[in-house]
């Protein structure tokens, strides 16, 4: 299997982990109501999994993207533009003013 895809994979199941954790803390704490909503509810392990899935979407997408963002090499060299040069003057220029407007 590819190195990529085997990241993939990996930072997918983080992902999906991290969502498990959320949802069980947003029940813990009774946010917004929800435990009382989902146990009140006939068709609540159905919003538990829609929950659990759509987070698990977005920690998994953000877990990918952190992965590939931390793989990139550290920039070498000056990080503000190329060093100014000591010792360089402005040269003067000359403008003539136009008088009668």
């Amino acid at each position: 299997m590819p190195k990529l895809v085997r990241l993939y994979i990996t930072q997918v199941a983080w992902g999906f982990a991290i969502s498990a954790v959320f949802v069980g803390v947003l029940l813990a704490l009774n946010v917004a109501n929800l435990r009382n909503l989902i146990t009140g509810s006939e068709i609540g392990l159905i919003a538990l999994m829609m929950i659990w899935f759509m987070n698990g979407i977005v920690f998994a997408g953000v877990q990918f993207a952190y992965a590939i963002m931390s793989m990139a090499e550290k920039p070498k060299g000056p990080r503000r533009g190329t060093p100014v040069a000591h010792g360089l003057k402005p040269a003067p220029v000359k403008q003539e003013a136009r008088a009668g407007r």
